[in-house]
């Protein structure tokens, strides 16, 4: 997930919620979202 760009990180958590993949793929994301200091980057455009 490291070599990831914020963008494209981003992009892959909303598409992964949207389709509504497994719960702990999207854990995953978001831990990274967390990581990198981007969750308020989620947080405004749900």
């Amino acid at each position: 997930m490291r070599k990831l760009s914020d963008e494209l990180l981003l992009e892959s958590y909303h598409k992964a919620t949207e389709l509504k993949l497994s719960n702990d793929f999207i854990l995953l994301i978001e831990l990274e979202i967390k990581r990198r200091s981007l969750s308020y980057k989620i947080k405004a455009t749900s």
